[in-house]
């Protein structure tokens, strides 16, 4: 595996990771757990933080390189 693979496949897991307590913490909310809904706010947010600093500096290097995307 290439390392321009591996790494989209980490970005793909980090995005269902925020994807998944995103959704746990709609169903929390709609139940009414606020503690359990905030907890998985928080940590969708934390992942979707590092997942956006991830595609930035992906992108920046993509541009540096001067290469097409594959």
């Amino acid at each position: 595996m290439t390392a321009t693979k591996a790494a989209q496949r980490k970005v793909v897991v980090m995005l269902s990771w925020a994807l998944t307590f995103l959704v746990i913490a709609i169903i929390a909310a709609i139940f009414g757990f606020g503690g359990i809904a905030s907890t998985a706010a928080g940590i969708a947010q934390i992942l979707f933080v590092i997942f956006l600093a991830l595609f930035l500096v992906s992108l920046i290097i993509g541009f540096t390189r001067g290469r097409p995307p594959a």
